[in-house]
């Protein structure tokens, strides 16, 4: 039990990136680098005992800088997308990056949160991770002090607790866009994992996968989750709403959200079972659709569909959307939340 620290490769400015490794009484073992306040490796056992790392992720820390997919990167300001690339915030509107599209995604690709070294500090079988957004980085208001806390539990779970404020009213609404594959990161194609969403609505999309603004009923449609099916059971269906994102990357609205934690999914593969609790109004599922072949850990070829991520979140453009919860805080109020990936 406890955290290992070893060097994980130098910044473009030479500062040195670590990867703090946590192992709790079980030998289950996490690793989480300052850079990004990214998950790097999660060793899970199967139902025979035997390790594997489940996440997707790259080799060294510099590797980091071109990581188009977000491999287990801690997203911020604000995940997800923003129609237009803009919103009203308080009386002013602001623009972001326009960098998907006409929208913006994730922030910024060069200077968002998975792009920061953050500061860390060892704390039982726990990382914590703080860093500084200043005023109007990437467009948003407020100077905003960010908290992330990788917490290893003996039950077998990786909670993520975040934690931020701003002195001006902005646009909070981080993640965690890790990368399952529950068979293990070398084992490929994801579609035959076995996937639970307690959500009976989703927001449906228009191009570039704004949401219309609808919270769509999921029964009798692809994305009805609620029975256990694999990922891969209706990918391929000839459904409008797959073509414009090919296949599923949509916000699910977790069902009876009231702030507090919830079994939200439950993902099955490989021997391994995985619970998802938040206490956050949506998830977001992504197949994996656009993961490139790339070069990822260990030598292993990544492609399309080798990972699945269960993104815990605010819904998607929620600052122009008027019946979506909004992700606006105001200054000095504490934005809080807690997510957990428990291995059962």
């Amino acid at each position: 039990m406890g955290v290992t620290v070893k060097t994980f490769g130098k910044t473009k400015s030479k500062q040195d990136i670590f990867l703090y490794t946590i192992t709790n009484e079980n030998g289950m073992q996490a690793s989480v680098t300052n850079f990004g306040a990214i998950l790097v490796n999660l060793f899970v056992q199967d139902s025979k005992g035997t390790l594997a790392d489940v996440v997707l992720g790259l080799e060294k820390g510099p590797d980091y800088y071109k990581n188009g997919s977000f491999f287990g990167a801690t997203v911020g300001r604000n995940a997800n997308r923003i129609g237009g690339a803009s919103a009203q915030i308080g009386n002013q509107v602001y623009k972001f990056p326009v960098n998907d599209g006409p929208n913006n995604l994730h922030t910024d690709f060069s200077v968002g949160m998975h792009m920061k070294l953050w500061n860390a500090t060892i704390i039982g079988n726990s990382v914590e991770f703080t860093t500084l957004s200043p005023d109007m980085e990437a467009g948003f208001p407020g100077n905003l002090k960010a908290k992330v806390t990788y917490t290893l539990r003996d039950d077998n779970a990786i909670e993520i607790a975040y934690e931020a404020v701003s002195d001006k009213q902005t646009i909070i609404n981080m993640t965690n866009h890790t990368y399952f594959n529950l068979e293990g990161h070398t084992a490929g194609n994801i579609e035959n994992t076995v996937l639970q969403l307690n959500c009976s609505k989703y927001t449906p999309v228009v191009k570039g996968a704004i949401p219309t603004g609808e919270l769509a009923d999921v029964e009798g449609t692809v994305f009805d989750f609620r029975t256990p099916k694999t990922i891969g059971q209706d990918i391929k269906a000839k459904e409008q709403q797959l073509k414009l994102v090919k296949g599923y990357d949509h916000n699910f609205v977790i069902d009876g959200y009231d702030g507090t934690e919830k079994l939200v999914a439950i993902a099955k593969a490989g021997g391994r079972t995985m619970e998802v609790y938040t206490d956050l109004p949506g998830i977001q599922f992504y197949a994996g659709n656009c993961i490139g072949k790339q070069k990822g850990k260990d030598g292993m070829k990544y492609n399309k569909r080798c990972g699945f991520c269960l993104e815990t979140q605010y819904f998607p453009d929620n600052a122009n959307q008027d019946n979506f919860k909004k992700a606006v805080f105001n200054a000095d109020e504490v934005y809080k939340t807690t997510t957990v990936y428990k291995f059962v």
